[in-house]
């Protein structure tokens, strides 16, 4: 009995006690729950004026030895600013108006410009002693590779000077019209009207090796300085060494820049073809103007008109052999493309010509061609594989030249010494096609990861994994990752140095890991060999971009971002167990009403699996209904985590606009279906909508639907399918694919056919196969069931879709007198270019919105409206 008084005083002094506890809880919870609600009251909308002002970081460096970071930032409007850190996330520094920005080899200083483009400053700042040198009215400079201490830079007045920075002193080289710096050997090459002119590093004054009576242009030098070459007058002059400058070759184009090969035993140039004259037995005024297109062209002739201006800069590409003294043309007018092999190291060179194939790209998109590889010491070509499918490229060693062939799904190689053609996959090895692909063509490849040390090894990717691929096909392929498909996750390899162009095996490779079921990304470690799957080193919630490593240390600088977290500079070492963030680019985000992202799943009207990404304002409620503003391409959900910087945009909304000022936004993918691109786009996004709706927080008459060019098309199609959507912005649509099959993207001057044959439009036929798919996927054919206000922009300059499509579409809709409004920025193309107009189509598509979504008053553009007269006066909000 006493035991039992006592366990029931212990559980009545516990209760107590924990109740305390319990109230005390409830006060601290309720105290941050007080602090969270004052916090959401203190923050604002978001506006278009706050969105330009947001900043993006376009430049980034780590300094040789990793202990410094700078970077630049740019506001959509505004000027830019440069920042410099330690690699404790420290700001050492601060420069507006600034850009250009990088570090010496020796990391002791950091160098950027100051000012206006026109007239700039060269700022040194010495980071240890924190103390900086201004030098006014730089144009240009250099901090060349091995010449530690020293920088090169030209006034605006073209003198050229080269500095100490650490003694302060500099030797004025003298004035320069083109100057160049050598990788070794510290040799300054500048040229001076008529003369040319050389300086040793450590000199005081320069060495004249050239005196003409004509101007010198473009000069070249080898990387170890001990070559040299120029233009004048159309002669091109060598000189090697202590050697004599000798002429050449003459009839030298000024169109295409001299280099020498990385060991400077070749030197490459161009030759322009004869100069035509016009047929001189007729009259300038009375020569006709008049295109001729025929049927039998290869090259569409619109093609030809957009290519004209680069086809008269044309040159063909010569070498010269300082071993055998002498020149060799390699391209000709049948050859469409020339590719170098070890940088142009290399006696080979490969040859491309699609001229035979080049008719049946008009209506099959693809890229058939012939290889050719020309040996230009002992000048002769090879045809190595005739109706080549794919880009073809050339192997670090250039041992190889290797490409994929779509219609066969497999990668094939070919050695530069045997010109022996190797097939190194194929589907039953590697699955190397996009597995996902669901256009009506053969399926692209996922790409390689690069080469091994020594071309030893491919690196062949397939959806998830990476493989060790023999290019003569003599080894089985190996699975370097193991496990990507079995935890569907996507391995790369991603290159951390710009001068790696090949993968050392026996060291640890940095991989990068995206996991397929979550969206989040990773970085791994593997080393082959060790015969496990890749060691997870860093993951979390977020993307991450490929990281990039200090030249002399194992330390990295990458962004990680999500829709809440802007991709700032982290930093980190190799093994990435702590990681420092280093930049706070928008420290102003804090101010704002964000949102956040979530992954939601339903099944298509087709019986698919799909994922889509829903984005709720940050003070959401479950408990209201908002209204949804539907935003899609194609697939989106992989970018879960994608942070999307608030933009100005020039084709589609700006989703933390829209969050912050209290709209859901639902991007779905598409999966779709050969024939039925339209219906696939319904038979997708309608029964996502309506997975959102039985949530609850959606009012169903306040949905709106955005999208472009593609996107422009599909929420076309679905304004004439359901009475659903409160508003829809269609940018840049197609309405009609039956004229839109028969026009052309005036940007390339390519014909449209093929794009429904066989690329993004889906339709697999012809108008005369099948003329009621055309008609069934056009929605001009069904503008009489379309109920929803509809706002139209389409540019009149426009070169992907020919805007009479957004014609006809306005012009349908106003016949049948439903309410529609067509913005056309003049002289832009498939999108606005200048930032005034991406912010004008920003205000009026969000007005559009605002007045169908939430009822706000119609500003005055869109009723009474603005007439041409009036629109030079004002804008109409």
């Amino acid at each position: 009995m006493i035991k039992c008084y006592l366990v029931s005083a212990l559980l009545v002094i516990c209760s107590i006690l924990n109740a305390g506890a319990q109230s005390k809880t409830g006060s601290r919870k309720g105290e941050r729950s007080k602090n969270t609600a004052t916090e959401m009251a203190a923050k604002k909308q978001m506006t278009i004026e706050d969105v330009v002002k947001w900043s993006r970081i376009t430049e980034r460096e780590i300094s040789p030895n990793g202990s410094f970071i700078a970077v630049k930032l740019e506001p959509w409007k505004g000027s830019s600013t440069v920042k410099l850190y330690n690699n404790k996330g420290v700001e050492l520094f601060s420069a507006d108006s600034s850009w250009s920005v990088s570090f010496d080899s020796t990391s002791q200083y950091f160098i950027y410009k100051r000012g206006s483009v026109k007239n700039s400053s060269l700022n040194i700042y010495l980071i240890e002693d924190r103390k900086e040198r201004v030098i006014e009215s730089v144009k240009s400079f250099a901090t060349p590779e091995g010449w530690d201490g020293f920088v090169v830079y030209q006034k605006t007045d073209s003198t050229l000077v080269i500095e100490s920075m650490s003694a302060g002193k500099s030797v004025l080289a003298g004035k320069a019209s083109d100057y160049k710096v050598s990788k070794e050997g510290n040799i300054l090459l500048f040229s001076n009207g008529s003369d040319l002119l050389l300086l040793s590093l450590g000199k005081e004054r320069a060495d004249t090796i050239w005196r003409g009576k004509q101007k010198v242009s473009k000069i070249a030098l080898s990387d170890n300085g001990k070559k040299i070459s120029f233009l004048s007058s159309g002669k091109l002059y060598v000189k090697d060494g202590d050697s004599q400058i000798m002429e050449i070759a003459g009839g030298v184009s000024d169109q295409r820049e001299l280099f020498f090969s990385p060991d400077g035993s070749r030197l490459y140039y161009g030759v322009a073809p004869v100069t035509r004259v016009r047929d001189t037995t007729i009259a300038k005024d009375d020569f006709p103007l008049v295109h001729i297109w025929s049927w039998k062209e290869g090259k569409q002739f619109t093609q030809q008109v957009v290519d004209k201006k680069n086809e008269s800069k044309k040159s063909d590409l010569h070498v010269f052999t300082f071993e055998k003294g002498d020149s060799f043309k390699i391209s000709n007018d049948y050859l469409t493309e020339t590719i170098l092999i070890d940088k142009g190291n290399s006696s080979l060179v490969v040859g491309i010509s699609d001229q035979r194939y080049l008719l049946e790209q008009m209506w099959n998109g693809r890229d058939r061609k012939d290889i050719y590889i020309i040996n230009t010491f002992l000048e002769r070509a090879s045809l190595v594989k005739e109706g080549a499918d794919g880009s073809v490229k050339a192997s670090p060693g250039g041992k190889y030249i290797y490409w994929y062939s779509a219609p066969d799904s497999s990668w094939f190689t070919c050695s530069t010494s045997t010109f022996e053609v190797k097939r190194v996959t194929t589907p039953s090895t590697i699955i190397a096609y996009d597995q996902e692909n669901d256009v009506p063509d053969w399926p692209s490849s996922y790409s390689i990861s690069g080469w091994s040390t020594g071309d030893r090894y491919m690196l062949v990717n397939d959806r998830y994994d990476i493989w060790l691929v023999d290019p003569q096909a003599k080894e089985k392929p190996v699975n370097l990752t193991l496990d990507g498909r079995a935890k569907k996750i996507t391995y790369r390899y991603r290159s951390s140095r710009e001068d790696s162009d090949s993968l050392d095996l026996s060291q640890m490779l940095l991989l990068t890991g995206f996991d397929n079921l979550t969206k989040r990304d990773g970085y791994y470690s593997i080393t082959w060999g060790e015969n496990r799957e890749p060691q997870l080193l860093y993951s979390g919630n977020f993307m991450l971009s490929s990281p990039v490593k200090a030249k002399m240390s194992n330390n990295y600088i990458f962004t990680k971002e999500s829709f809440t977290e802007f991709p700032d500079i982290h930093y980190s070492d190799g093994n990435f167990k702590k990681t420092i963030r280093v930049t706070d680019a928008n420290p102003q985000q804090k101010n704002f009403i964000w949102g956040s992202a979530e992954l939601v799943k339903w099944t298509s009207n087709d019986g698919i699996e799909l994922e889509g990404v829903i984005y709720k304002p940050e003070n959401f409620d479950p408990a209201k209904k908002y209204p949804m503003i539907v935003n899609f391409y194609d697939k989106n959900s992989s970018a879960l985590y994608s942070h999307r910087v608030p933009e100005p945009h020039r084709s589609t909304i700006d989703y933390h606009l829209y969050t912050s000022n209290g709209y859901v936004v639902f991007n779905p993918d598409i999966v779709y279906r050969e024939g039925y691109p339209g219906e696939s786009a319904f038979n997708a996004v309608m029964p996502g909508i309506s997975a959102i709706l039985n949530m609850g927080f959606v009012d169903p008459k306040r949905i709106g639907a955005q999208g472009h060019s593609w996107g422009g098309y599909q929420v076309a199609y679905l304004a004439t399918r359901t009475t659903l959507f409160a508003a829809i912005e269609s940018g840049a649509p197609v309405v009609n694919m039956f004229s839109a099959y028969g026009g052309i993207r005036w940007g390339t001057g390519l014909n449209r056919s093929f794009q429904y044959e066989h690329q993004q439009s889906r339709i697999g036929k012809t108008p005369w196969e099948s003329p009621l798919r055309y008609m069934e996927n056009s929605p001009l054919f069904t503008m009489d069931k379309v109920t929803t206000p509809i706002l139209i922009m389409h540019n009149d300059m426009d070169g992907h879709v020919p805007w009479y499509q957004g014609i006809e579409y306005f012009t349908a809709l106003k016949r049948l007198q439903k309410p529609v409004w067509l913005l056309n920025y003049t002289g832009e193309i498939h999108w606005p270019q200048k930032m005034s107009n991406k912010v004008d189509f920003q205000i009026r598509m969000m007005q559009f919105f605002n007045h169908y979504l939430k009822g706000e008053p119609m500003p005055k553009w869109m009723a009474p409206g603005l007439s041409a007269i009036e629109l030079d006066y004002e804008t109409g909000y």
